[in-house]
């Protein structure tokens, strides 16, 4: 079967984002100062052939922790669609 991994890849909460940061100030300088946090990250999509939901599952969760997120800065949450 093929399935759709929805991938949404941020930065550790611990750390500091200064992209986040960047676009904060920008947004305050636009009369945005309502927004009190913004955290950048990354979302990927992967479209993978697999036996079912959970291999899916697998499969992308591997390909976070092997090639697409960086452990000691970011954290991932993997999404399957059908």
């Amino acid at each position: 079967m093929t399935f759709t991994a929805q991938i949404d890849i941020m930065p550790l909460k611990e750390l500091l984002d200064p992209q986040g940061k960047a676009v904060m100030g920008g947004l305050t300088r636009l009369g945005l100062g309502q927004i009190t946090d913004v955290r950048i990250g990354k979302h990927i999509t992967l479209q993978l052939e697999a036996a079912d939901r959970e291999a899916a599952l697998q499969q992308a969760e591997d390909a976070c922790r092997k090639l697409l997120a960086n452990p000691v800065m970011e954290y991932f949450e993997v999404h399957i669609v059908e």
